[in-house]
């Protein structure tokens, strides 16, 4: 490992888990399951914090839903292959393959919807006059 992938993992836990991370994982964690990407989940001997070890960057919407609800205490039973059954999708905010709903003035063609019109001063003060 070269000196600069060291310090990094000093002071920057975006690059991965950090030395505090390991240490700490290696001296209280244990280990109660893994998911199909490869993300290690753990827990303190009391049972009381519980945490995860990703496979690749550090990015918490690659976690499985029912791996997600394990670690946020919704649930006290450990995923099994039949539970963490749903893939993990990446959060695609900032790419082309964000999500835009319709008629949303971001989308690259716009729905064209006749059963709107759309709301104007000049006709709204036609209509108080009126």
């Amino acid at each position: 490992m070269g000196i600069l992938k060291t310090v990094s993992r000093l002071f920057t836990w975006w690059n991965g888990r950090t030395l505090n991370t390991q240490f700490f994982t290696w001296r209280m964690g244990v280990q109660v399951g893994k998911d199909g990407q490869g993300n290690i989940y753990y827990t303190d001997r009391a049972r009381e914090r519980r945490w995860v070890i990703y496979a690749g960057e550090n990015d918490a919407s690659v976690i499985p839903p029912a791996w997600h609800g394990w670690l946020h205490h919704s649930t006290n039973e450990i995923p099994t292959d039949v539970l963490a059954g749903l893939p993990a999708v990446a959060n695609p905010t900032g790419s082309d393959a964000v999500w835009v709903p319709a008629g949303s003035i971001l989308r690259k063609v716009p729905v064209v919807r006749e059963d709107y019109e759309a709301w104007s001063p000049e006709a709204a003060s036609k209509v108080q006059r009126a």
